[in-house]
Parts: C-alpha cells; structure tokens; sequence
C-alpha cells in the first residue's frame, strides 16, 4: 500500500462526499508518479490540485524541452500509453486556488510578498491561461531561470511570466527589498543573511485567510498564525500529511513513509 493510500485510509476518506486539495508536485516524488495521476485525474471536480515545479518540469520533458534523468523517477510516465491525457491534465491545473466558503488558498510554494492575495490570484491566471494555450510550448520554453528577482508591475512577456511561476512554484526565501533567492533551501536559522522566509517579510497582511502551501520539505510540518506548510518531507523518507480544512485548528494528520 503506498503512501498515499495509507494517509486516505487513516483519515477515513469517503470519495463519494470528500474532497481532497493537493499542494502540487503529484509527479517525480515517488516511484509511482503515473499511478498519483491517474488516480487524482479520477476524482475530477472532488480534487483541487495546484501547480508544483516538477509538475511543470515534467511538461517540459514530456514536450522534449529537456532531457530526463533517472534520478527524476519519470521513465514510465513518459513512456505511460495515456502520457498525451495525463500532459493535458496537468497543463489544465491551476497555479493558485482560493475558496472564499473556506477562506483558505491552496498554494504549492507561497505567495510572493510583494502581493495581496488579490493580485496573486489574478497573476496566476496569466500563466494558467498561456499554459492552456496553444503558446504552452513557447511558455516552457522560456520559463527556466532565476531572473528577474524582483518583481514589477511593469514586467512584460516572458519575463513577467516567469517571475509569477517562480513565485508560485519554486519561492522560499526573499530579501527585504522583495528580491526572489531561489537557490538556498535549507532551514531559516541557517539561512545567510538578509534572507529571510517569504512568510516574514514585511508581516504579510492576510488577515485570517489560511495560506496552504507546500514545496519546502526541510520546513517540514510548520504552522505560523495562519500559515500551514504541510510537506512532511514524504521524499526523504518521512512524512505524507493531510490538513482537516473545516477543522478551526488545522488537525493535521501525518503517515510515515520510506524513502
């Protein structure tokens, strides 16, 4: 029994009534990324999924953009008979998700501090709907590095995509002056300065909305006022973790897993 199945069986999850939210990165985490698909594709409208980096890598290795590796565990996905409906399903997910019932937004990385929610979400809809176009190749093609690391209103073409996706899907840490540092990953007590985690810069303003977000696995399991991180580091050998949505304190739920 995987992970996951372990984790929706611990929880008691009913397909018929319940509805699952997933941070992203459903491919490359684990031996079985076509298996994740399938089964996520399945429950159409009771799943909600955002858009992870290595969602996004692994469109660009599907489309031959760049050359897989072993160590990405994506040999049978992209060599999986249905690889055109699982590409096409991917590429139709969101970047960011809000549910205004709930008040709480299903993020894979964060939201860019620079942003309100507001803005963020409406950001996101620019790339969702280049990735749902017929220029989604050209998107890919351009969408790899770090630049620009700051963020402005007056960005434009590939630029301005790329700053919204790395803000969505690859963030962790920012300078005080709004500067994206996308390449330090490790734990903010060792974090060389300025650097400091997007969450604690400039006291993000977001009332009582819940953030939910993923991506930083040597964060692990992390709550901060309403800020909940719930990548319990599942691909090093530790957790998989659920969050109760309708439960006022999160009651998050975890199994152990192997590496």
């Amino acid at each position: 029994m995987s992970c996951l199945e372990r984790l929706l069986d611990k929880i008691r999850y009913n397909p018929d009534s319940d509805c699952l939210w997933f941070v992203g990165d459903l491919v490359s985490r684990g031996p079985n990324s076509e298996a994740v698909l399938r089964f996520v594709k399945s429950l159409k409208g009771r799943a909600t999924v955002v858009l992870g980096n290595h969602d996004l890598h692994f469109l660009a290795l599907s489309a031959g953009l760049h050359q897989n590796k072993p160590t990405y565990r994506l040999d049978h996905l992209l060599h999986a008979p249905d690889l055109d409906e699982l590409t096409d399903f991917i590429r139709h997910l969101p970047l960011a998700h809000f549910d205004s019932g709930l008040n709480a937004a299903l993020l894979h990385a964060g939201l860019y501090p620079g942003w309100s929610l507001h803005q963020g979400l409406l950001l996101a809809h620019e790339v969702e709907n280049i990735l749902r176009s017929d220029q989604w190749l050209d998107f890919l093609a351009h969408i790899y590095g770090n630049a620009p690391a700051r963020w402005d209103d007056r960005l434009t073409g590939w630029d301005r995509l790329r700053f919204i996706t790395n803000a969505f899907t690859r963030m962790r840490y920012c300078t005080p002056d709004l500067d994206l540092e996308l390449e330090f990953k490790g734990l903010p007590a060792a974090a060389p300065a300025p650097l400091k985690p997007w969450f604690d810069i400039n006291g993000q303003p977001l009332g009582n909305t819940r953030i939910i977000f993923g991506h930083w696995s040597d964060l692990g399991i992390y709550q901060q006022r309403t800020l909940y991180c719930i990548d319990g580091g599942c691909v090093w050998g530790r957790q998989l973790a659920a969050m109760h949505l309708q439960s006022e304190n999160g009651n998050i739920v975890t199994v152990r897993c192997g590496r």
